[in-house]
């Protein structure tokens, strides 16, 4: 499971990119947080009509299955980033030095690697459902309000293009601090343990006082 992690910076090229990048990471992120909220006041406006006026939302369902590319993939760069994403470590974490550099080395290029498929056969998939010689550029629509589907199914590429951007960065840290032998590169999250992690946590509240 994911744990507390850092990420360090410096005046390095890779470090600047890292820094470019985290802006539109975070604005997936917001982006992705808004569609949950939006769902949130649906299902009450839905509930509310259903309740107390025997009516509720047409097409709520359309408006779920649309925004849920939003929220389950807009993010993951973001969280692949500081790496608080779901990740399984109980080996790596047992590991240090340029074993540990190599290891992550190899589990990110393995996720580059499925991530450039996947974003090849997403725009495919989205492509199949573009058309501008159709009403509202769609080839495909929802079932109840129909729903154009072209732009949910566009936001999958787009997620993952920004993923495969940060999982690039990501291999050049670890690459790096594998040839050289770094002990805190750049760029890459670095695990904090429970007392450097509280250690930070204070000094927030030091510098907030």
């Amino acid at each position: 499971m994911a744990g507390s992690a850092a990420v360090l910076e410096d005046s390095s090229l890779l470090s600047r990119l890292d820094r470019m990048l985290l802006p539109l990471e975070r604005f997936c992120a917001l982006l992705s947080g808004l569609a949950i909220f939006s769902l949130m006041f649906l299902a009450v406006y839905s509930v509310t009509g259903r309740r107390f006026f025997a009516s509720p939302m047409m097409g709520y369902v359309d408006y779920i299955e649309a925004a849920m590319p939003i929220i389950a993939i807009m993010g993951v760069s973001y969280v692949q980033r500081d790496g608080t994403h779901i990740r399984m470590d109980m080996l790596v974490s047992k590991l240090n030095g340029r074993v540990l550099w190599l290891f992550e080395l190899i589990s990110v290029l393995m996720i580059l690697l499925l991530i450039v498929a996947l974003t090849w056969g997403a725009w495919e998939h989205f492509d199949r459902s573009f058309d501008c010689a159709r009403p509202l550029c769609s080839r495909d629509s929802s079932i109840d309000v129909g729903i154009p589907i072209w732009p949910s199914k566009l936001v999958v590429p787009i997620a993952f293009s920004v993923l495969a951007a940060r999982l690039i960065l990501q291999a050049i840290g670890y690459g790096r601090a594998l040839v050289y032998g770094l002990e805190n590169p750049v760029a890459v999250p670095l695990t904090l343990s429970v007392a450097e992690q509280a250690a930070i946590e204070a000094s927030a509240l030091e510098g907030a006082d």
